[in-house]
């Protein structure tokens, strides 16, 4: 029945699920990152990035106020210190402003869960300690109790889920911090855009003469380009790197602009060219009988006919160029940072911020985010110039 002419053929479940699985796949990591960046650091140490809309309930050990400071005489040899747990341990200003709700509390690491809000415990000697809900707390005793460091207590907390946008100001506007991104943004575009442009205007130029104009050697020149394309990238960095040396151009802005160039013309003139093959013979063969010029049919008929095939190449080398790494350490090397791209500037947070996961995951999705962009917005021509050539 699989045979039948409109039927279905017992392999489209299986399709189905499949890319279902891969978006889902490629779904979950980055909405995770997205979700952690707007996360505080406590938020993402204590749940998944996918409990981020209930409470988070986090065990913290806390601290009272320094007794010998803050302590109040209630006479008769006894003495008092009262305030708030989150407030002495910095994390809100005021009692006022504390998110969390203790839900039990403890004086011991090994019974953390001995009173719960409200109730006094007692630390012997006449010495207490009664802790409520939002962390107010009252500690009493004698003078050699109401000594030293605050007394510690282990506390039992449910805080509301909060969002933030501190992870985008601080990495992207904060001049004064080292994990910046914002020039290493910049850096980037820099480095992408004339990556994207210049092999383009040379594969387009390239791929039509390959496909539509008659000289000896045609053939030879495209069976070249078809084996430049399994050249293993690493293996042309060093001698390309000692060229640019040489002709001093040295490393910089230049030099990774033609490195990303020669690396992308094989797989631009092939697709190209491809395409243009495929367009109709007869509109090339009217404008040259009308006289046009080559240069004329190029840039007025095959270049607005082959805008699904350079869109598709341009979407491959942007979001390669932009992701890239390995030639940017190659070919961009500067010690002081001024042209540091956001991947080097990702490997480096990694190495020294390791524990900051909000710093990681903020940078990380700005990095992946102006290649969503350009993948969704020019999505619609990047099948139709894959395909182009393929069928007549």
């Amino acid at each position: 029945m699989d045979n039948i002419a409109g039927t279905k053929s017992s392999l489209t479940w299986a399709v189905h699920i499949s890319v279902a699985a891969l978006v889902l796949l490629w779904i979950f990591p980055t909405l995770g990152l997205l979700v952690s960046s707007f996360r505080t650091t406590d938020q993402i140490r204590t749940s998944g990035w996918w409990a981020a809309m209930f409470p988070a309930v986090q065990n913290e050990t806390l601290r009272a106020a320094d007794p010998d400071e803050f302590r109040v005489d209630l006479g008769e040899g006894r003495f008092m210190v009262e305030g708030n747990l989150f407030v002495v341990d910095g994390q809100v200003e005021s009692a006022e402003d504390v998110p969390a709700e203790i839900s039990v509390w403890g004086t011991s690491s090994r019974d953390i869960d001995a009173y719960v809000p409200g109730e006094t415990a007692d630390l012997g000697d006449g010495e207490t300690m009664t802790v409520q809900s939002n962390g107010d707390y009252v500690w009493e005793g004698n003078d050699d109790q109401l000594s030293g460091r605050g007394q510690r207590v282990f506390v039992t907390a449910e805080s509301p889920p909060e969002f933030t946008f501190a992870n985008y100001r601080n990495v992207l506007f904060d001049p004064g911090n080292r994990e910046g991104m914002a020039k290493a943004f910049f850096n980037t575009l820099t480095v992408t855009i004339p990556a994207t442009i210049i092999p383009i205007l040379i594969a387009a130029f390239a791929a039509y003469a390959l496909a539509w104009m008659e000289f000896p050697g045609r053939a030879l020149l495209v069976a070249a380009v078809v084996a430049l394309l399994v050249v293993p990238l690493q293996l042309a960095l060093i001698p390309l790197l000692t060229l640019h040396n040489a002709v001093g151009i040295g490393k910089g802005y230049l030099g990774v602009w033609l490195a990303h160039t020669g690396f992308g013309l094989p797989l631009a003139i092939y697709l190209l060219r491809n395409y243009m093959v495929g367009l109709p013979r007869e509109v090339i063969e009217n404008a040259r009988v009308d006289g046009a010029t080559e240069f004329q049919i190029f840039t007025r008929i095959i270049l607005p006919l082959s805008f699904p095939a350079l869109a598709s190449f341009a979407i491959f080398q942007f979001l390669w160029t932009w992701n890239d790494l390995l030639v940017a350490m190659v070919f961009l090397i500067d010690a002081s940072g001024e042209t540091t791209v956001m991947t080097r500037q990702i490997v480096e947070l990694m190495g020294t911020r390791g524990g900051d996961w909000e710093i990681l995951a903020t940078s990380a999705f700005v990095s992946i985010a102006v290649p969503l962009v350009v993948f969704f917005t020019m999505q619609r021509y990047l099948v139709r110039g894959l395909l182009a050539g393929s069928v007549k």
